[in-house]
């Protein structure tokens, strides 16, 4: 019997190998979370939990979905704390109203222009995200399979990163404490990232 449809020949170049190593893992949350991190011990489950994406084992095992959810909304608060005591961004030259009035200014909301939604997509972009995630030793730990593993930017490994780092901060939340995240985040995120 013959096959309908001719089956494409795979080479062995284009599979994808997964860590299994944990002492790999532990060194990668070492350097993530730097002179903290071993007093900052999480447990094995929710360790690899946050480095497993969705795509990895057809999520059997568990992925890190809720996590990034969850790691996400501290980062956006964090960076929105660190835009609002940014220093302010110039603004384009006030125009003077006919009728006499004036703009009403503050000192408390001076710096309230940081906080646009440009502003702040570019900040925690998913490939500035990526980047700092390949410093950290990210991409020789999680767990996922990519659709092309010979090609791993087009596969969104980007996406695959960034999401993993949302999901540490969540795990981080979720077993040390909010305010645990919240240091990490501004200490381990933000600031490399120039903010």
């Amino acid at each position: 019997m013959t096959m309908p449809v001719r089956n494409p020949l795979r080479s062995r170049d284009s599979e994808f190998k997964v860590n299994n190593d944990p002492r790999r893992l532990d060194q990668m949350y070492s350097t993530l979370l730097g002179d903290r991190g071993p007093h900052m011990q999480l447990s094995d489950e929710v360790k690899w939990l946050a480095v497993t994406h969705k795509s990895f084992d057809h999520g059997r095992r568990g992925f890190n979905d809720r996590l990034a959810f969850l790691g996400k909304r501290i980062v956006d608060l964090q960076l929105s704390l660190a835009l609002l005591n940014a220093p302010k961004v110039p603004l384009p030259t006030e125009t003077h109203d006919e009728y006499g009035r004036a703009l009403y200014h503050h000192p408390a909301l001076e710096t309230l222009d940081n906080l646009t939604n440009f502003t702040k997509t570019e900040a925690v972009d998913k490939k500035r995200l990526a980047r700092l995630a390949e410093q950290y030793g990210l991409p020789g730990v999680i767990r996922w399979k990519p659709k092309k593993a010979d090609n791993l930017r087009g596969a969104g490994i980007d996406s695959v990163l960034a999401q993993t780092m949302y999901a540490i901060v969540g795990a981080l939340a979720l077993e040390k404490g909010g305010e645990v995240a919240n240091k990490t985040v501004k200490e381990r995120i933000l600031r490399p990232l120039g903010l």
